[in-house]
């Protein structure tokens, strides 16, 4: 029996949805599915403990060493010291927007704020090593300005954007019936929203962290050229770092197709997956959790 035709053109438009998510899914697989087949040959000659402990990363000896812990280290400790700086700065404009600015000037500082978003990376890069590296080698007396602090900032710079836009727009969908509550009895603008909007809005703040710091732990040409490229744990924010992504760029074109240091980076991307899969995942749970807080 035939369909009408609204409700076989709905049927049509569900299973295309359908269809889409599904080779996202299948993407997504295929993806940990070929990770997985060139990383795991790496340990029948490395232990798991030692390739992800070991602060040894020496591939050109022989017998070559991979330890990846320095790396982890170094992608972590951006990461750490980004959302220090990042967060107070991102979620901070994102209420000067919703509460600070009026709306003819809202529709202008926010798409400005959000095509920062769009600077390539290299550009960014390019800034932290001719500006940011010799300004902060005179001011602070070290060796070398190219380290964690100046990765950090050039990586804060990057998600800024994302965090405040994305924040402002979870402060826009605060019920304005919570708002004109807390306003008719007496409570400030400010005080409405601090402890009205950003309570309410807390779910999809948590969520533009996590993508934002997501976007951190993912980015590569930034660090390759800004953080100073030593394998090694940090002991200071000065300290030259050497996160994943950066060994994975600047080591891979040297890598021999098949061999023990081309499974090794291999194997430190599938690392990289995995850590920013969960931080993905801390967001969703953050975004679910804090949502069904609020009902």
């Amino acid at each position: 029996m035939a369909l009408p035709a609204k409700l076989q053109a709905d049927v049509n438009f569900r299973r295309g949805l359908a269809a889409a998510a599904g080779v996202s899914v299948l993407a997504l697989a295929a993806i940990v599915i070929f990770l997985l087949s060139q990383a795991l040959p790496i340990f029948a000659h490395v232990s798991l403990k030692d390739f992800l402990f070991s602060t040894e990363w020496y591939p050109t000896d022989d017998p070559p060493v991979f330890g990846i812990g320095a790396l982890i280290a170094g992608s972590l400790a951006c990461a750490a010291l980004t959302t220090l700086i990042a967060v107070p700065f991102g979620v901070l404009t994102a209420c000067a927007i919703h509460a600070g600015m009026p709306p003819a000037l809202t529709r202008i500082v926010k798409p400005l704020i959000e095509l920062m978003a769009a600077l390539p990376s290299v550009v960014i890069g390019f800034i932290g090593m001719i500006i940011l590296a010799p300004w902060l080698q005179d001011m602070f007396g070290i060796a070398t300005g190219l380290n964690l602090f100046n990765a950090s900032i050039m990586l804060a710079f990057m998600c800024v954007p994302t965090i405040a836009s994305i924040s402002e727009d979870a402060l826009r969908n605060v019920p304005s019936g919570l708002r004109e509550a807390s306003l008719a009895l007496g409570a400030t603008r400010w005080e409405t929203l601090l402890k009205v909007e950003l309570r309410w809005a807390m779910g999809g703040i948590a969520t533009a962290v996590m993508l934002g710091i997501s976007r951190v732990i993912g980015e590569t040409m930034v660090v390759l050229m800004v953080a100073g490229g030593a394998a090694i744990i940090p002991e200071s924010i000065f300290d030259p770092v050497r996160p994943m992504t950066s060994s994975i760029a600047a080591e891979m074109a040297e890598a021999a197709v098949g061999g023990e240091h081309y499974h090794a980076l291999y194997a430190t991307g599938l690392v990289l997956f995995i850590i920013t899969f969960a931080f993905n995942l801390c967001a969703w749970y953050a975004a679910r959790r804090f949502g069904l807080e609020k009902k």
